[in-house]
C-alpha cells in the first residue's frame, strides 16, 4: 500500500467525519449567532443564556438526522472493511 492509498484513506475520512459533523455545527453556530444578537439588542449579558437553547437544538438535529450520520459512518467503515484485503498486500 503505498502513499497515494493513505492520502486517499486520510481524504475520504476527513470528508465523511465533515459532513457528518456538519449539521449539528451549523445548527450550534445559527443558535448562537441568533442567542448573541437577541442579547445585544436587549442588552441582556449573560454567559449561560445560550446553554439551553443549543443543547436543545443539537438534540433535535441528532433525534432528525442521527440515523443518515450513523449510516454515513457505517458506510465509510463498510468501505474500509471490504477493501481490507487490497490495503494488506
Amino acid at each position: 500500500m503505498g502513499v497515494e492509498e493513505v492520502t486517499m484513506i486520510a481524504q475520504e475520512a476527513l470528508f465523511t467525519i465533515v459532513k457528518t459533523a456538519a449539521p449539528v455545527l451549523i445548527v450550534s453556530l445559527v443558535i448562537g449567532l441568533t442567542v448573541s444578537i437577541f442579547q445585544t439588542v436587549t442588552s441582556i449579558q449573560e454567559q449561560t443564556l445560550t446553554f439551553v437553547p443549543k443543547v436543545i437544538g443539537i438534540f433535535a438535529t441528532l433525534m432528525i438526522l442521527g440515523h443518515w450520520m450513523l449510516n454515513n459512518m457505517a458506510g465509510f467503515m463498510q468501505t474500509l472493511w471490504s477493501d481490507f484485503s487490497l490495503y494488506v498486500r
